[in-house]
C-alpha cells in the first residue's frame, strides 16, 4: 500500500484574501485588539467576541476573535489560523476561524506588517450577476 503524503497545507498573504474564501491558512501578526462583545451565553458559559486587526507583509484584515481565541490574540503575537474564513460584515471582510479551524501562537514572525493597507476598509457590494 503506497503510503498516503500528508498534503502540506498551502499558505495564503492577507493581500490575496477574497469575499467568502474558506479553507485559508495565514500567518499573521496581532496589531491590535479590543473586545467588542462579553456575555454569557447559554449554560451559564461566557461569550467573548473581540475584534482583532491582524496582518503580514502584504496588508491587514479584521479577525474576528471568538472566545479562547480572544486570548490568543494579543498584541504583537504572531499566530497561524488554519482553515479560516471570510465572513462578509456590511459589506467588508472580516477573517473568522469557526469550529472546524484553529488558531495557535507560533513563533515571532520576520516580516513587518503592511499598516497602510487594510482590506476590512474595502467595500463590497454583493451584486447580483444576471446572465443574458
Amino acid at each position: 500500500m503506497a503510503e498516503e503524503k500528508k498534503k502540506q497545507p498551502v499558505f495564503t498573504k492577507v493581500e490575496q484574501l477574497r469575499p467568502m474564501a474558506t479553507g485559508l491558512n495565514l500567518t499573521v501578526k496581532v496589531v491590535s485588539s479590543k473586545t467588542i462583545a462579553q456575555r454569557g451565553g447559554q449554560g451559564g458559559r461566557q461569550m467573548r467576541l473581540a475584534e482583532c486587526l491582524v496582518g503580514d507583509e502584504t496588508g491587514m484584515i479584521i479577525f474576528t476573535a471568538r472566545n479562547d481565541q480572544v486570548d490568543l490574540m494579543k498584541e504583537g503575537t504572531t499566530v497561524i489560523v488554519r482553515n479560516a474564513k471570510i465572513d462578509m460584515f456590511k459589506g467588508s471582510m472580516r477573517l473568522a476561524v469557526d469550529k472546524w479551524g484553529r488558531v495557535e501562537v507560533t513563533e515571532p514572525a520576520e516580516f513587518s506588517v503592511k499598516e497602510d493597507s487594510n482590506l476590512s476598509l474595502i467595500e463590497f457590494e454583493l451584486v447580483n450577476v444576471v446572465e443574458e
